[in-house]
């Protein structure tokens, strides 16, 4: 490279100076250049990648998942292998297809797999990842993680709340006694069911209306959506101009509003130490004694009783609705 400038520098200098001479000479020997450059450095960086069915700009392999992204995977994995390398819009995504494969990423190497990615519409929803699922992983999701595990999983508060699924369930089947003449959706009594239990557990009370269904069933969907700038920032715009980030602030607003108002309810009981505390109850204990040693933010009940919800109705929604 040095001798080449060297004898490029010798050449100009016997020329007289015009701009024909730069525009026919000096700039395609600039772009030249640069392309070896490039060239080079983008063989050093793939040097130990996977391997990687070919991308188009911008898009990545966006193109080529089709309608069914785990057969079209399955596919590519029977040509490049069972760990490769895929790009949907500018963020690449490693594939593990193999058994080997997966138990090196989720035994072998799982801290450094432990992460989820952080996505556009899961970020605003969950209060910028303060919750259990969606939170890095690190010291924050540690401490998270040990709330949810010794103070609202553990099999003594587990057990405790068992006479809740009882009533629950004497309750739906009186409902079916009583409507025992006429078809019975027992899809939708089973979603009511679960509904009602969370929402006792969580909150204390239920809240099976149709405006709190709805509010669950758009949050859930929301969360299913693709978001373009999620992919491909460049293009965010696109979720605006689409109607999804307006549909993800409502959704937000209202759950936040919502939650806002369970927590003040709970904080304005006269009980304080009330026999059955619910998981409200059981988070504000946690943040006004600072249990866990660390200071619990409003946002981080806000956004563990969300996720519980939320949870909930996925599963629900997998079970009976796909």
């Amino acid at each position: 490279m040095q001798a080449l400038l060297s004898r490029f520098n010798k050449c100009i200098s016997t020329m007289p100076f015009s701009m024909e001479v730069f525009i026919f000479s000096f700039l395609p020997f600039v772009l030249a250049v640069i392309l070896l450059k490039t060239y080079i450095s983008s063989s050093k960086s793939h040097k130990h990648l996977p391997p990687s069915p070919p991308k188009l700009p911008l898009i990545g392999n966006l193109h080529q998942l089709g309608s069914s992204p785990h057969r079209t995977l399955q596919v590519m994995a029977q040509t490049y292998g069972p760990l490769m390398l895929i790009h949907l819009g500018t963020v690449p995504i490693l594939i593990a297809s193999s058994v080997g494969a997966a138990r090196e990423i989720l035994k072998t190497h799982d801290v450094t797999f432990a992460s989820r990615p952080k996505l556009n519409i899961p970020s605003k929803i969950t209060y910028a990842c303060k919750d259990i699922a969606f939170s890095p992983y690190g010291e924050y999701w540690r401490h998270v993680k040990n709330i949810a595990v010794l103070h609202l999983l553990s099999n003594k508060r587990v057990q405790s709340y068992r006479y809740v699924r009882e009533e629950e369930v004497s309750h739906m089947m009186e409902k079916i006694r009583i409507d025992s003449e006429s078809v019975v959706n027992l899809s939708e009594l089973l979603v009511l069911l679960t509904n009602n239990v969370v929402c006792r557990v969580s909150l204390g009370k239920r809240y099976d209306g149709w405006n709190f269904k709805n509010l669950l069933d758009r949050t859930v969907m929301l969360l299913g959506s693709f978001s373009v700038g999620s992919y491909i920032p460049s293009l965010r715009w696109v979720d605006k101009l689409s109607g999804l980030e307006k549909k993800v602030d409502e959704v937000v607003k209202e759950f936040d509003e919502f939650l806002v108002g369970v927590i003040t309810e709970h904080e304005q009981k006269k009980e304080v130490g009330a026999q059955d505390p619910d998981l409200v109850d059981i988070l504000l204990e946690i943040q006004r004694d600072n249990l866990t040693g660390i200071s619990i933010e409003r946002d981080t009940i806000k956004a563990i009783v969300m996720v519980t919800f939320l949870s909930f109705e996925s599963y629900i929604y997998t079970l009976w609705f796909k």
